[in-house]
């Protein structure tokens, strides 16, 4: 299956782009291709002067399980084109993007799954999801910015209580905390995201450009630091005896014993 096969997009007429990650088998866990697809589907999104505002949402039932573990590789080093693809570009891709991004999940936003809706302007849940930042029980640390995005959003004290304990997030929780700005039914959450932007689609792109980028200008040079210090500590735990226990615990389907390193 090709990058632009397990990342659709669907360009309406009022200058709407949906961006569905679609690998439903999987839960929408991103691969290489996946991440390539995304952040493709982004950077010609921002140069389209016909796309006036994007919704990224997931195909089936779920948003994102988040890096899929079975195609996991130990070292976090980027691809021999440097930092220029796969999950380095993608991120790149996503606070590049200029434009209005809102997310629609249903089902599962696990890890960079839940990251990424971390990283949208606007986020609608349906009834179903379940979140989770799973960095803790993987001996990983947050992704996406994350570690400055989310306790911008919701406050640091109940972001270290997401990060700390990897617990999960119900769609209740997620629009309580912030993390969130609607709940909807599952069978109309799309639908309404669509719908909010269409409303905002209708306005001059010049000028949701430029609100975007006054919203964002005090944020990027901490967004910026948030990613190395996340990509250094990551590049130091990826491939460690905790991470190798968490990734084989889950491919076995059990619990991972990290109390065997504490002696």
């Amino acid at each position: 299956m090709s990058d632009h096969e397990k990342v659709l997009r669907d360009l309406d007429d009022d200058g709407v782009l949906l961006v569905t990650l679609n690998r439903p088998q999987r839960k929408n866990a991103f691969d290489d291709d996946q991440w390539d697809g995304l952040a493709a589907a982004l950077n010609e999104a921002r140069e389209d002067p016909k796309v006036a505002a994007v919704v990224l949402t997931g195909a089936g039932g779920d948003f994102s399980a988040g890096q899929d573990l079975t195609a996991f590789n130990a070292s976090p080093e980027p691809r021999a084109d440097g930092k220029a693809s796969g999950y380095f570009g993608c991120v790149e891709a996503v606070f590049e993007f200029d434009k209005p991004l809102l997310g629609a999940a249903r089902g599962v936003a696990v890890g960079g799954g839940c990251t990424l809706l971390v990283a949208c302007d606007i986020v609608y849940v349906g009834k179903s999801a379940r979140l989770r930042l799973p960095f803790a029980n993987l001996g990983l640390v947050p992704e996406i910015a994350s570690s400055y995005t989310l306790p911008s959003a919701i406050g640091r004290q109940r972001a270290a209580e997401l990060f700390f304990t990897a617990e999960w997030i119900d769609a209740d929780r997620a629009v309580e905390t912030g993390m969130a700005a609607r709940l909807f039914d599952d069978n109309v959450v799309l639908e309404e995201t669509l719908r909010k932007a269409r409303e905002i689609a209708q306005w001059p792109v010049r000028s949701l450009q430029e609100i975007k980028r006054t919203l964002m200008v005090a944020h990027r040079e901490p967004i910026r630091r948030a990613l190395e210090a996340e990509n250094a500590a990551m590049a130091r735990l990826a491939g460690s005896p905790e991470n190798i226990e968490a990734v084989t615990a889950f491919i076995e389907k059990r619990d991972p014993d990290f109390k065997q390193f504490r002696k």
